[in-house]
């Protein structure tokens, strides 16, 4: 089977580049369609194609405005090149320009589409884009069943809802923890909550906060509320600094508000068999209460952030039992499982 992987504006790499090498280990020939990724290295391909040659322009321009504004110009050609590319699949990772996507995007081959984001937060209010857009994919994918219940009520035919749950991203970090760390992990964005986190972590005696991420926020009053109670590792995180961050974390916590269906960075926290404190929102709750991988506490509720993190920061046998259910989640949590779902489903189009 011919399937591409597209992600125009190359948000998430890791991700595509893991789904990828798995769909090509279970025999599927897989190409990559994306564009250059600014911000650091990405994984080499193994067994699949890449073609990061989207937004060939504006990706080498270093002003944000111009590059924006070329982008713009680039993204029907970007559009057409997905249409017209031979393959049995075509299966979208994200949308650049949902206005535009959801009357432009057409493909000779079936369509499928992850809903990382349910919808996204810049967005989210363009109802009628959105149904538009949902409506021009045979197949969507979802990371949980709160996803799949989200989108059904928002109108999307439950016949085309799957849900695949997003595998971690396995790592083996040296363990340099001291028992008292709490990670906060991943680009640092206004609906992940840092300040809950700091909050929380101020009101757990000896707990300190590791934040380690490229920052998209103003973080000069967090920095001076944390005091010398929080460290920070500010810019973005190639694989060795991010599995100095993980190997520093006794334990991670994602205060994250109810915009997204599952969080990388809490994959890539139980793949390094790190428990997390979650909020109750997307999948984040059921993939942490599944497999006891850490604590569950109201969305919102930093009373309960704080009281989660003490327990496990204080409490020896509930740090490790929340440490084996990580290991559970990373052993049952594979890309060769997720590939294997993306066959069936890719089966039920072709």
């Amino acid at each position: 089977m011919r399937v591409v992987i597209a992600d125009p504006p190359a948000y998430t790499p890791p991700y595509d580049h893991a789904l990828a090498g798995a769909l090509a280990r279970r025999g599927a020939d897989v190409r990559l369609l994306t564009s250059r990724f600014r911000y650091g290295a990405v994984p080499a391909a193994a067994g699949y194609t890449v073609d990061d040659s989207l937004y060939r322009i504006s990706s080498g321009i270093g002003g944000t405005r111009a590059r924006l504004a070329i982008k713009a110009l680039e993204h029907p050609i970007a559009l057409a090149r997905l249409g017209l590319v031979p393959c049995d699949v075509a299966h979208v990772q994200w949308t650049r320009a949902p206005d535009v996507d959801a009357w432009l995007m057409r493909t000779r081959a079936p369509l499928v589409f992850t809903a990382h984001d349910l919808l996204p937060r810049r967005t989210a209010k363009h109802t009628r884009t959105w149904r538009r857009l949902f409506g021009r994919f045979d197949r969507i994918v979802v990371h949980s069943e709160r996803g799949r219940r989200t989108l059904a009520a928002f109108g999307v035919p439950e016949a085309k809802l799957r849900v695949i749950p997003h595998p971690v991203f396995r790592s083996t970090p040296v363990r340099t923890d001291d028992g008292r760390t709490v990670l906060s992990l991943g680009v640092i964005r206004e609906y992940k909550g840092l300040p809950d986190a700091v909050e929380a972590v101020l009101g757990v005696p000896a707990a300190r906060l590791l934040v380690a991420g490229d920052p998209r926020i103003d973080l000069a009053p967090l920095r001076i509320a944390a005091g010398e109670r929080a460290e920070w590792q500010l810019g973005y995180l190639g694989q060795p600094e991010l599995e100095l961050a993980l190997g520093a974390a006794t334990i991670a916590v994602f205060p994250y508000r109810a915009e997204l269906d599952q969080s990388g960075a809490l994959l890539q926290a139980l793949g390094a068999g790190v428990p997390a404190v979650v909020y109750d929102v997307g999948g984040l709750g059921e993939i942490v209460g599944a497999f006891g991988a850490g604590r569950v506490v109201p969305s919102g509720d930093v009373r309960a952030l704080r009281d989660a993190i003490r327990t496990l920061l204080h409490d020896a046998d509930e740090l490790a039992e929340a440490r084996a259910g990580a290991a559970q989640a990373r052993d049952a949590l594979t890309w060769d499982n997720a590939a294997a779902a993306h066959l069936d489903l890719y089966g039920e189009v072709v």
